[in-house]
């Protein structure tokens, strides 16, 4: 029996006039529908829902204030929003399911990473190095939203994006299906010459203080960036990049 997927793990909500519309003129997304609030007018409404039509999307209307609770952003959304199939978005255990009990894995996890434009990077990064996945907590991060999306340069939407509730459940779910859980701080194991196991989770902590204290008792062990000239840290997108193309190497 499939395992049933949430319409929140399935599709990237975008949100705003705009970006609507970039979405439904970009052959390459496949839009699951808009929804318009209702009352809205305007030139901008009219191109989006002359748009839809001529790709085939349903347009639903809606009230100003489903709109704003479906966007999760009542300042931006402008009373347009559109669902985005996002291919590779999973939760964790589709993701455990689909990938058998053992062939090897590189996922990145994000532990309360707060800056819009930090997850975007790392999504964009991740996706070119080639890594399994990039867990996205339901909470503790940010949406997958227009500032996101900017960040990743549109690679958000194609990128192998995990769901959980938190970040310690979905390392839980990881943990149990063969997955070794490292947190990337500076006071670990060199991460250039570390022993790690086919399959790796590795966590990136948040901007300003690091790996949260629910995490770190999940994890197996620490590894850290070697960084000479004094430098003591590097921004977590940086740091991530650095991760990713390091798990890409010793594949």
């Amino acid at each position: 029996m499939a395992t049933p997927v949430s319409p929140k793990d399935s599709f990237i909500t975008v949100y705003g006039r705009k970006p609507v519309l970039e979405a439904l003129d970009d052959e390459s997304l496949a839009v699951d529908k808009v929804i318009i609030a209702e009352g809205t007018r305007g030139e901008s409404v009219r191109a989006i829902t002359d748009a839809a039509r001529r790709r085939g999307v349903p347009v639903q209307r809606a009230s100003a204030h489903r709109v704003k609770v479906l966007a999760g952003n009542g300042r931006h959304d402008q009373g347009v929003l559109a669902d985005v199939v996002a291919p590779r978005m999973a939760p964790v255990p589709v993701f455990l399911r689909d990938l058998g009990s053992r062939r090897p894995a590189r996922v990145l996890v994000l532990d309360r990473v707060t800056n819009p434009s930090n997850v975007g990077m790392i999504l964009r990064t991740a996706t070119g190095a080639g890594l399994d996945g990039v867990l996205l907590p339901r909470r503790g991060v940010p949406a997958i939203d227009p500032l996101v999306i900017k960040a990743s340069a549109g690679v958000a939407f194609s990128a192998p994006v995990l769901r959980s509730g938190t970040a310690e459940e979905g390392l839980a779910q990881l943990a149990e299906a063969g997955f070794g859980v490292f947190g990337l701080d500076a006071g670990g194991e060199d991460l250039l010459t570390a022993d790690l196991p086919p399959r790796v989770a590795l966590v990136l902590g948040n901007e300003t203080d690091g790996l949260s204290d629910a995490v770190r008792p999940l994890l197996d062990g620490l590894l850290a960036i070697p960084l000479m000239g004094g430098v003591e840290s590097l921004n977590v997108a940086s740091a991530a990049a650095v991760a990713a193309y390091e798990l890409h190497r010793r594949r």
